[in-house]
């Protein structure tokens, strides 16, 4: 129960860092979306997760497991599809510019968004695990 609670808490907080992140990513309805979307990614990767992975294994096989980010990108798309009050969408990067080192102004379509917001996910989630594990 207590490691049910603890990823059901990471979950949340790496989704909330997606949102403040990423401008493309905006979450209307407050705490209440947010805590719903999370009950609804439980229940896609428990039921949907190993169908897309069964999918795509040959893909995975084939890339030696390079893919696998894609698997992420459709069930972001699918829980976007399933909570009204997540959204993901297109947005222009205002570019960077520090001693020399230069990004320019970017437009970043839904697609990479999506790519986008599922390395946010990820990368948060495996560091809170990390935190959670070492305590």
């Amino acid at each position: 129960m207590k490691s049910l609670i603890r990823s059901f808490a990471i979950n949340l907080a790496a989704l909330q860092a997606a949102v403040m992140l990423l401008p493309g990513v905006t979450n209307t309805g407050g705490i209440q979306s947010l805590i719903g979307a999370i009950l609804v990614l439980a229940i896609i990767n428990l039921l949907i997760r190993p169908i897309i992975s069964l999918l795509l294994l040959p893909i995975n096989l084939l890339t030696l497991g390079a893919f696998r980010w894609l698997v992420n990108v459709i069930i972001l798309f699918l829980l976007t599809l399933l909570v009204a009050d997540l959204s993901v969408s297109a947005f222009t990067f205002e570019g960077f510019n520090y001693q020399g080192f230069t990004i320019p102004q970017l437009e970043i379509s839904k697609f990479w968004t999506l790519v986008l917001a599922s390395l946010t996910l990820s990368i948060t989630n495996s560091f809170l695990f990390w935190l959670s594990t070492e305590s």
